[in-house]
Protein backbone atom coordinates (compact mmCIF):
# COMPACT_ATOMS: atom_id res chain seq x y z
CA UNK A 1 0.00 0.00 0.00
CA UNK A 2 1.29 3.61 -0.69
CA UNK A 3 1.85 6.23 1.82
CA UNK A 4 1.04 8.53 0.06
CA UNK A 5 -2.48 10.95 0.31
CA UNK A 6 -3.81 9.71 -3.06
CA UNK A 7 -1.87 7.46 -5.47
CA UNK A 8 -2.75 6.00 -9.11
CA UNK A 9 -1.06 3.29 -10.88
CA UNK A 10 -2.46 3.55 -14.94
CA UNK A 11 -1.59 2.22 -17.96
CA UNK A 12 -1.45 5.40 -20.39
CA UNK A 13 -2.77 3.41 -23.71
CA UNK A 14 -6.12 2.04 -22.26
CA UNK A 15 -6.39 4.46 -19.30
CA UNK A 16 -6.69 1.14 -16.85
CA UNK A 17 -6.44 1.80 -13.06
CA UNK A 18 -4.53 -0.88 -11.81
CA UNK A 19 -4.25 0.65 -8.42
CA UNK A 20 -6.43 3.39 -6.84
CA UNK A 21 -6.22 5.02 -3.46
CA UNK A 22 -8.21 8.48 -2.98
CA UNK A 23 -7.94 9.26 -6.56
CA UNK A 24 -10.54 11.94 -6.93
CA UNK A 25 -9.71 13.88 -3.60
CA UNK A 26 -9.03 17.22 -4.57
CA UNK A 27 -5.37 18.99 -2.95
CA UNK A 28 -2.92 21.53 -4.28
CA UNK A 29 -0.53 19.98 -6.87
CA UNK A 30 2.34 21.96 -6.85
CA UNK A 31 4.95 21.78 -9.49
CA UNK A 32 3.15 19.23 -11.04
CA UNK A 33 0.85 21.33 -12.83
CA UNK A 34 4.23 22.51 -14.98
CA UNK A 35 3.43 18.97 -17.00
CA UNK A 36 0.37 21.59 -18.03
CA UNK A 37 2.08 23.75 -18.63
CA UNK A 38 4.72 22.04 -21.16
CA UNK A 39 2.26 20.84 -23.15
CA UNK A 40 1.16 23.94 -23.99
CA UNK A 41 4.31 25.33 -24.69
CA UNK A 42 4.98 22.45 -27.35
CA UNK A 43 1.78 22.65 -28.77
CA UNK A 44 1.93 26.10 -29.54
CA UNK A 45 3.85 25.52 -32.42
CA UNK A 46 6.62 28.29 -31.06
CA UNK A 47 8.92 25.73 -29.87
CA UNK A 48 12.35 26.89 -31.80
CA UNK A 49 11.29 30.59 -30.97
CA UNK A 50 13.62 32.79 -29.22
CA UNK A 51 11.87 34.05 -26.40
CA UNK A 52 12.60 37.61 -25.22
CA UNK A 53 12.88 38.10 -20.93
CA UNK A 54 10.64 40.49 -19.64
CA UNK A 55 8.77 42.00 -16.72
CA UNK A 56 7.03 39.11 -15.87
CA UNK A 57 9.41 37.15 -14.32
CA UNK A 58 9.47 39.57 -11.71
CA UNK A 59 7.00 37.72 -9.29
CA UNK A 60 8.69 34.52 -9.28
CA UNK A 61 9.81 33.19 -6.30
CA UNK A 62 10.70 29.23 -4.96
CA UNK A 63 12.67 27.31 -7.83
CA UNK A 64 14.28 29.07 -10.62
CA UNK A 65 16.20 29.09 -14.01
CA UNK A 66 17.73 32.03 -12.68
CA UNK A 67 17.01 34.19 -16.35
CA UNK A 68 17.36 37.72 -16.20
CA UNK A 69 15.43 40.43 -17.98
CA UNK A 70 16.61 41.01 -21.70
CA UNK A 71 18.04 37.19 -21.84
CA UNK A 72 16.84 35.90 -25.13
CA UNK A 73 16.27 31.94 -24.90
CA UNK A 74 14.31 29.49 -26.89
CA UNK A 75 10.97 28.55 -26.13
CA UNK A 76 12.21 24.86 -26.20
CA UNK A 77 14.95 25.57 -23.68
CA UNK A 78 12.55 26.92 -21.19
CA UNK A 79 10.35 23.88 -21.23
CA UNK A 80 13.88 21.88 -20.32
CA UNK A 81 14.37 24.51 -17.54
CA UNK A 82 10.39 24.25 -16.13
CA UNK A 83 10.84 20.62 -16.45
CA UNK A 84 14.13 20.10 -15.09
CA UNK A 85 14.61 22.27 -12.54
CA UNK A 86 10.47 23.14 -12.07
CA UNK A 87 12.09 26.57 -12.50
CA UNK A 88 8.97 28.62 -11.70
CA UNK A 89 10.53 31.99 -13.38
CA UNK A 90 10.51 29.88 -16.63
CA UNK A 91 6.89 28.99 -16.24
CA UNK A 92 5.79 32.86 -16.02
CA UNK A 93 8.03 33.35 -19.20
CA UNK A 94 6.35 30.32 -20.87
CA UNK A 95 3.04 32.06 -19.94
CA UNK A 96 3.98 35.15 -21.17
CA UNK A 97 5.26 34.02 -24.65
CA UNK A 98 2.67 31.60 -25.29
CA UNK A 99 -0.26 33.23 -24.24
CA UNK A 100 0.29 37.03 -23.95
CA UNK A 101 0.00 37.52 -20.74
CA UNK A 102 0.02 34.91 -17.78
CA UNK A 103 -3.97 35.62 -16.86
CA UNK A 104 -4.32 33.91 -20.74
CA UNK A 105 -2.50 31.06 -20.47
CA UNK A 106 -4.03 29.71 -17.23
CA UNK A 107 -7.45 30.06 -19.42
CA UNK A 108 -5.49 27.84 -22.03
CA UNK A 109 -4.75 25.63 -19.00
CA UNK A 110 -8.26 25.32 -17.70
CA UNK A 111 -9.69 24.56 -21.22
CA UNK A 112 -6.93 22.11 -22.02
CA UNK A 113 -7.71 20.00 -18.94
CA UNK A 114 -11.59 19.97 -19.98
CA UNK A 115 -10.38 18.87 -23.59
CA UNK A 116 -8.61 16.23 -22.45
CA UNK A 117 -10.99 14.56 -19.52
CA UNK A 118 -9.58 16.21 -16.31
CA UNK A 119 -12.82 15.95 -14.23
CA UNK A 120 -11.78 17.96 -11.11
CA UNK A 121 -9.20 20.18 -11.77
CA UNK A 122 -8.65 24.05 -11.68
CA UNK A 123 -5.48 25.99 -12.33
CA UNK A 124 -4.67 29.85 -11.15
CA UNK A 125 -1.07 29.84 -12.47
CA UNK A 126 1.42 28.30 -14.76
CA UNK A 127 3.40 26.97 -11.73
CA UNK A 128 1.56 25.15 -8.66
CA UNK A 129 2.82 28.01 -5.96
CA UNK A 130 -0.15 27.89 -3.84
CA UNK A 131 0.69 30.87 -1.46
CA UNK A 132 -2.10 33.04 -2.94
CA UNK A 133 -4.51 31.16 -5.26
CA UNK A 134 -2.83 27.48 -6.33
CA UNK A 135 -3.83 24.47 -8.36
CA UNK A 136 -5.95 22.28 -7.46
CA UNK A 137 -6.41 18.62 -9.33
CA UNK A 138 -6.79 14.91 -8.29
CA UNK A 139 -4.52 11.81 -8.95
CA UNK A 140 -7.15 10.56 -11.35
CA UNK A 141 -6.56 13.77 -13.18
CA UNK A 142 -2.56 14.18 -13.51
CA UNK A 143 -2.79 10.43 -14.39
CA UNK A 144 -4.70 11.48 -17.43
CA UNK A 145 -3.03 14.93 -17.98
CA UNK A 146 0.02 12.78 -17.53
CA UNK A 147 -0.82 10.20 -19.97
CA UNK A 148 -1.84 12.80 -22.22
CA UNK A 149 1.64 14.27 -22.51
CA UNK A 150 3.70 11.24 -22.54
CA UNK A 151 2.13 10.61 -26.19
CA UNK A 152 4.23 14.17 -26.96
CA UNK A 153 7.83 12.98 -28.41
CA UNK A 154 9.22 16.48 -27.62
CA UNK A 155 7.73 15.91 -23.78
CA UNK A 156 9.04 12.41 -23.87
CA UNK A 157 12.45 13.22 -24.41
CA UNK A 158 12.81 16.47 -22.13
CA UNK A 159 11.33 14.66 -19.06
CA UNK A 160 13.83 11.68 -19.70
CA UNK A 161 16.81 14.07 -19.72
CA UNK A 162 18.77 13.79 -17.08
CA UNK A 163 21.34 16.83 -17.58
CA UNK A 164 20.86 19.78 -20.42
CA UNK A 165 23.30 22.66 -21.44
CA UNK A 166 21.47 26.30 -22.88
CA UNK A 167 23.82 29.14 -23.97
CA UNK A 168 21.99 32.56 -24.46
CA UNK A 169 23.16 35.44 -24.78
CA UNK A 170 23.67 36.36 -21.30
CA UNK A 171 24.58 32.94 -19.49
CA UNK A 172 25.26 29.29 -19.81
CA UNK A 173 23.45 27.13 -17.78
CA UNK A 174 24.20 23.26 -17.19
CA UNK A 175 20.75 21.64 -15.36
CA UNK A 176 20.33 18.44 -13.76
CA UNK A 177 16.57 16.83 -13.63
CA UNK A 178 15.57 16.83 -9.95
CA UNK A 179 13.49 13.97 -10.54
CA UNK A 180 15.88 11.21 -8.34
CA UNK A 181 13.60 8.69 -9.67
CA UNK A 182 15.57 8.85 -13.35
CA UNK A 183 18.34 7.64 -11.53
CA UNK A 184 17.19 5.60 -9.19
CA UNK A 185 14.85 3.27 -10.74
CA UNK A 186 15.73 2.00 -14.36
CA UNK A 187 12.08 2.30 -15.76
CA UNK A 188 11.63 5.17 -14.98
CA UNK A 189 10.86 7.11 -18.13
CA UNK A 190 9.80 10.84 -17.05
CA UNK A 191 7.77 12.44 -14.83
CA UNK A 192 7.66 15.59 -12.91
CA UNK A 193 8.01 16.27 -9.20
CA UNK A 194 6.72 19.18 -6.83
CA UNK A 195 6.67 20.40 -3.45
CA UNK A 196 5.26 23.32 -1.36
CA UNK A 197 4.85 23.20 2.66
CA UNK A 198 1.00 23.22 1.69
CA UNK A 199 0.95 20.74 -0.55
CA UNK A 200 3.58 18.29 0.62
Amino acid sequence: DSSATSAILMDIDSKKIMYAKDIHNVRSVASISKIMTAILALESGKSDNLVTIGDEINTAYGSGIYIQKGEKIKLQDLVYGLMLRSGNDAALAIANYVAGSIDNFVKLMNEKAIDIGMKNTTFNNPSGLDEEKGNYSTAYDMAILTSYAMKNKDYQKIVATKKYKVETNKNIYSWTNKNKLLNIYKYTTGGKTGYTKKAK
